[in-house]
Formats: C-alpha cells, structure tokens, sequence
C-alpha cells in the first residue's frame, strides 16, 4: 500500500471552496501538515502539493517520461485547440516546442523594447493625473497591444478595433469559476452542442462563438500572411509561418492559430498582473522606488531593475502553481505518490520559504544580486521549471523591465492608500485586490528623453 502525506480529510466541496482564498488556505494546510501534503479538489484527480525547491525538482525530473501536464488543462480551455502547447503532451508538444521557441527568444525578440516602449509610451499619456485610478487596467490595455502588434503581428486599425474585446473576452473566460465547477460531460456538450449554442445562460456560449470570432480573423490573417511571404518578419507569427521541423514540415493554419492563442492565454493576464504588483510594491517601498529611479536615471546596467522584478514576482506570485497529472508513481521524499494523482509544485509556498528566503514578506530586490543570488535564484519559479519551463518567460521578462522603466521616466506614482493590497484570485490569477490603484503626477523631463517624448508629455485625461 502507498504511503500517502498527510492531507485535510474535509470533503472535497470544502477544500474547494478553501480555493476563495488559496494563499491564505495553501499557507494553513502547510504549517499544518509540513512541505508535502495532501488535497482533493471537485473535479480532479487526488493532488500532493509541495512546498520547497527540492521537492518541485523532484517533480520536475519525471517531464521526460512520467507525467502529463497538458492533460490537466484540456477540458478548462478548448478554444486553445487540440495542437496548443499548453494542453499538449509527448511527442506532439515537444515538436511544438521546437518550433516555437526561437521565435521567442534572443535575436528573434532583440529589436522588441523600442515597440514595447512606444506602445507603453501612448497608453501612459492618457493616464490622469492627480486623481487615484487601477494601474491593472492599463497594464492589461498595454500587454493587450503588445500581444496584437508583436505576436498576432496586426496593424490594420480596424482588425485591432474588432480584435481587443474579444481577446479580452477570451482571456478572462479561461479562469471562469462556472466553466471551472461545470461537470466535465455537460461542459463538452455545451461546447459542441448547436442547441447549447441557443442557450445564453451557460458559461460556455458566450466564449465558443467568441472564439469562433477571433478565429475568422486569425484565419484571414494567416491567410493574408502567407500570400505575402515576408521572410523578413519578425512579429511571432511571421516566424511561426516560416518555421520547420526536424523532417521540413511547416505549421498549418490550426497549428499556427492554436500557438497563438496558448501565447494569449499564457501571457496576456499574467504579464499584466506582474506589472500590477511591482508598482504596487514599489509605491509602498520608497527606499526601494528611489534607488530604482536612480540607477535608471544613470543608464547603467538594469541588474537592480532586473532584481526587482524577480522580486516582485517573488513576493507577488501570479499563478499560485502548475500541476502535473503522473503516469507512474512518484517518489517524493518519505512518500509514494500513486500514478493517477497530480503533484503541484505550489509557487506561492516554494516562493515564501523562509529557508531560501530568509524575512520572505519583506520586499527586499537585494536578495537577487550579490552572494545570495545563486540561492535566491534556485527557488525562483514564477515560470514553473523543467521540461515544461515557461516559452515566453524571456519575452515576459522583457516586457515588465521596458514598461516599469518607461513608467518610472515619465510619471510619479504614489498609492491612494498606504494600506498594502490584498492579493485576490481573479480568473486564474493572484491580482491586486483593489486593482493597484494609484495616483500618478506628471514626471519633471529630467532624464534625457527625446525630443519627440519632450513635446508628448503626459497630459490630464478625461474622467474615467
């Protein structure tokens, strides 16, 4: 017989409904039960949950053959497709993979911080100022654009007008608690069924004819795309339509709408909310703000922006954890884990352990530079690790270090209320519970901007 951890023996509809505030339950269940423990949610398979590095390691090193972490998602969000990265396993996603990959990382991404500036730069000016308003809205308008203009690669106006409320749609659809509590049979029929589709009030007929929506014009994009034959793009999809696998074949249109729509679901949101809290954490840190403003303000290298992000993401775990469903049994320390369960590497613990991370609740980037930064970093996991390591981790790095330093040139930030921001499950994410509002005031031009930018100012919008 399997020797199981220890583990809650409440009913599963109560562990679920622990789930309202999981890092306040996830924390309980560990100071109960210590870094391995037990949990049964509605409509999973038995899961284990571990609390440190070591442990997730030991999770991570059965990605080659062992378990299915695409298997766990597939039900949850249909509209990625049946080749999307994130709902794929074996053979099939690790051919994905290949062919995503360069598309996003080093020389493919190199020529991007200039356009992520820009498009930053035109969401900053409308902000108003002087009067408190949610950072988290425009962060998400400016991921938004980033994801149209960089990845989907669409300029026509019109696309984009037609395009944004439905990604929009699209996104927060994925983490719906009616989707997430509707039993697996009813929830294939609803999205299949032509009679489903005449019924608004479920959950799924809003979101497949949205998807079928953002399909007519991904698939005339695609279309438009090919016929041009640009070799010189370098939004991801001009990539992805001329990337080749190890036998010569290129994507098809599915293949190529299913990946972008995984880079949608996997980054739009997520992006967003790590932006959300850094400038949450550094409107309530000003010692940490001031040295930030200073080193950008000299040019230097970006190692302490860089650190405050790893930080933020640290302390402000966006996903609480990524799961892995086991074909074989598992050891995992003193315990046997049966295959049929999933084992959870849960950030939101590994990322408060006090052994790696000593005062984890304070906000400290330092952590990340000098002598500790090898330690610090060996239990950093917003992106998950092993096989499965987050394919868009370079580009989201990159992302939040261009927009914080375009923010921090061009406004002052303070928060409407010094009171520190609950962390609230918003879709499939750990948000600012009040959104992180903020009250931004117009940036003295004394840190070498352009002439272009000296007669763009920001400016009072209209209230909102």
């Amino acid at each position: 017989m399997s020797h199981l951890p220890p583990g809650s023996r409440q009913p599963a509809l109560l562990q679920t409904l622990g789930m309202r505030d999981p890092v306040r339950y996830f924390d309980s269940l560990r100071q109960r039960y210590g870094p391995v423990f037990r949990m049964k949610l509605i409509g999973f398979p038995p899961q284990v949950v571990v609390s440190t590095a070591e442990l997730a390691a030991e999770i991570y090193a059965t990605d080659g053959d062992g378990n299915r972490a695409g298997a766990l998602r597939a039900g949850y969000v249909p509209w990625l497709g049946q080749y999307s990265l994130f709902t794929n396993d074996g053979e099939p996603w690790w051919r994905h993979r290949k062919l995503l990959s360069p598309a996003l990382h080093g020389r493919s991404i190199a020529s991007y911080p200039e356009l992520i500036a820009e498009i930053a730069a035109e969401d900053i000016r409308t902000w108003p100022l002087g009067r408190p308003f949610a950072l988290q809205d425009h962060m998400q308008a400016i991921t938004l654009e980033i994801t149209l203009r960089l990845v989907f690669g669409i300029r026509d106006a019109e696309q984009l007008t037609r395009l944004r409320p439905l990604l929009l749609t699209l996104s927060k659809a994925s983490g719906s608690s009616l989707l997430f509590l509707m039993p697996g049979r009813l929830r294939a029929w609803a999205e299949k069924s032509p009679l489903a589709m005449r019924l608004p009030f479920l959950p799924t007929t809003r979101t497949m004819k949205t998807s079928a929506a953002v399909d007519e014009i991904l698939y005339a994009e695609i279309a438009r795309r090919r016929d041009e034959e640009d070799s010189g793009a370098t939004d991801v999809l001009g990539r992805l339509l001329q990337a080749r696998d190890d036998q010569g074949r290129s994507m098809s249109d599915q293949e190529i709408r299913d990946e972008l729509l995984t880079l949608l679901e996997a980054g739009l949101e997520t992006t967003a909310t790590g932006l959300s809290w850094a400038f949450e954490r550094l409107m309530r840190t000003p010692e940490v703000l001031k040295r930030l403003q200073e080193e950008l303000e000299r040019g230097e290298d970006e190692s302490y922006l860089d650190a405050v992000v790893k930080e933020v993401l640290r302390l402000r775990s966006v996903i609480t954890g990524s799961g892995r469903l086991l074909d074989k049994p598992l050891r995992l320390g003193a315990y046997e884990i049966p295959a049929g369960w999933v084992a959870i590497p849960m950030f939101v613990l590994i990322h408060q352990d006090g052994e790696a991370y000593p005062d984890p609740e304070e906000f400290r980037p330092e952590r990340f530079l000098g002598e500790g930064a090898q330690a610090a970093q060996k239990s950093f996991l917003p992106f998950g690790g092993g096989r499965r390591y987050c394919v868009g981790a370079q580009l989201a790095m990159m992302e939040m270090k261009v927009i914080i330093r375009e923010v921090l040139r061009r406004v002052d930030l303070t928060a409407a209320d010094p009171a520190p921001e609950p962390q609230r499950m918003w879709h499939v994410t750990l948000v600012p519970g009040r959104r992180a509002i903020a009250v931004a005031r117009e940036q003295p031009l004394k840190r070498g901007p352009s002439t272009e930018e000296a007669r763009c100012p920001v400016h009072p919008a209209p209230p909102e």
